[in-house]
């Protein structure tokens, strides 16, 4: 983020009436600062403006057939300052998988609605990982195969009471703040008070944290 607050944000994706949509919904502080309809021209315009955040369609024409993950593989150098979030109509479990192997650092469907939206890009801004609610699942069963021979650590998770757990696993599958309100029937200064202590006990420092202790213990 900008000294001004300001984010900046490529849309990539090949429908110009989406697009449009878009930065009309995104908040003023997200500021568009190009746009790109396939695999190339996306390559190109990133590479260009260097933005903060990229909202980034799976399903792209052009370059070698890749779509939206060839756009991560190509642009693989620029993962550590620029940001990239799926948005996509699609919610195929290989659609998603596909492109957090890629580097991206959520997935989001095109139901969202442009509040939402811009919350998640600033989230993923400040270095959170974020799923549509049930879509981190996917994520996690695939990750998660690479760590199953990890036993549960039973002393980390005492240091949880039950309610910070249920917190936990909401929290870590990519649930905002609101939604695990509503899941659990309790406020959302509750649920922050419990992610804070979450996060303090667990010696972490962001959701996207989070989300890498639970995915490696088999716990979502």
């Amino acid at each position: 983020m900008s000294e001004t607050g300001t984010l900046r944000v490529v849309l990539v994706d090949d429908h110009d009436m989406f697009r449009a949509g878009v930065r009309a919904s995104l908040a003023p502080h997200l500021e568009v600062v190009g746009e790109a309809a396939d695999v190339d021209a996306a390559v190109a315009v990133v590479r260009d403006t260097l933005p903060h955040v990229v909202l980034l369609d799976v399903h792209l024409p052009g370059g070698g057939g890749g779509g939206g993950a060839e756009v991560l593989t190509r642009c693989a150098d620029l993962l550590a300052g620029t940001r990239f979030l799926a948005l996509s109509v699609s919610d195929a479990a290989e659609d998603v998988v596909a492109v957090i192997r890629a580097g991206a650092r959520g997935y989001v469907t095109k139901a969202i609605s442009g509040d939402e939206l811009t919350a998640a890009v600033e989230r993923v801004g400040g270095g959170d990982a974020v799923f549509s609610p049930r879509l981190a699942g996917f994520v996690l069963d695939s990750f998660g195969t690479q760590a199953a021979d990890v036993a549960v650590a039973d002393d980390e998770l005492d240091r949880l009471s039950a309610r910070e757990q249920e917190v936990m696993r909401l929290i870590a599958r990519g649930y905002s703040y609101r939604e695990v309100a509503t899941e659990l029937f309790i406020s959302i200064k509750t649920v922050e008070t419990h992610v804070s202590a979450v996060l303090r006990k667990l010696q972490l420092s962001s959701r996207h944290e989070l989300t890498r202790w639970a995915a490696a213990r088999r716990l979502l």
